[in-house]
């Protein structure tokens, strides 16, 4: 999809998409996803593959032993959980590390992995899930890497996301949410997913949810996974509304939204 011409015209740049990220989705596009291509692909790139073992190997997936390879994660965990996580050491490869930008990439992985797993005891795709969830922020470190002083300041003192998204516009002429939407189009995650990452902050704000069917059950997802993070205590009502703007059953949102948190919680 094109990159909206309004953002090309500010000058602020969309970091490319790592070519090792390009064959992936091009492998996960396939009807028959090749196990074995999948975790070669991985491993050809040194760098990123040793920091996808040591993410899977944490205690957050609750493997019983040390995965060696690649290969190996992919026999455990599966194609899509392997495949989120390269996502997120390949999303972090292409902006500097910094301590704000190390406190978004926490809160995004523990976001996705909320989502993931929600998803999956929702019957939803894990991977859309958990992509939307890991994309959500992205938009801030592409405002980061573009003029880091400035935005760091911003970000510290701005008191929620739908008050810095008005300072991102009266400073930069954009939000981050759009540009998060606008990375993960070029990206080509799937659009459910850059619709869950452009319309976040209205939806977890209490503004109006995006007129579109597919992507309205994500936006559930990360408006219960914005509570669970932030004030769990209000997950039920979160759960709640919800459910019923996402057309989920509440029942089983409920269930699946403290199972994830108990998950997370014993990581």
């Amino acid at each position: 999809m094109p990159v909206d011409p309004t953002l090309r015209s500010l000058n602020i740049d969309l970091p490319a998409q790592p070519q090792v990220l390009v064959q992936l989705s091009l492998l996960l596009a396939d009807e028959e996803v090749d196990f074995k291509a999948v975790g070669s692909l991985i491993e050809g790139d040194m760098a990123l593959a040793a920091a996808v073992l040591k993410a899977l190997n944490s205690p957050i997936y609750g493997l019983r032993q040390p995965v060696r390879t690649v290969q190996q994660a992919v026999q455990f965990l599966g194609t899509s959980e392997v495949a989120a996580i390269t996502y997120e050491m390949g999303l972090r490869s292409v902006f500097p590390s910094s301590p704000e930008l190390d406190a978004l990439w926490f809160r995004a992985n523990r976001r996705g992995m909320l989502m993931a797993l929600m998803a999956r005891r929702l019957g939803m795709q894990t991977f859309a899930a958990h992509s939307a969830g890991l994309f959500e922020e992205c938009g801030k470190a592409v405002m980061f890497k573009h003029a880091p002083d400035r935005y760091a300041a911003m970000m510290k003192n701005a008191p929620s996301d739908d008050l810095l998204v008005l300072q991102e516009m009266q400073a930069f002429g954009v939000s981050h949410d759009a540009l998060g939407a606008a990375l993960c189009e070029t990206w080509t995650l799937a659009p459910a997913a850059v619709t869950c990452v452009r319309y976040h902050v209205v939806v977890q704000s209490g503004g109006s949810w995006p007129d579109k069917p597919g992507a309205r059950p994500l936006c559930a997802l990360s408006a219960v996974a914005h509570y669970l993070l932030r004030a769990p205590e209000a997950v039920d009502a979160a759960v709640r509304a919800a459910a019923v703007l996402g057309e989920l059953d509440e029942a089983r949102f409920l269930e699946a939204a403290y199972d994830a948190h108990a998950v997370l919680r014993a990581a």
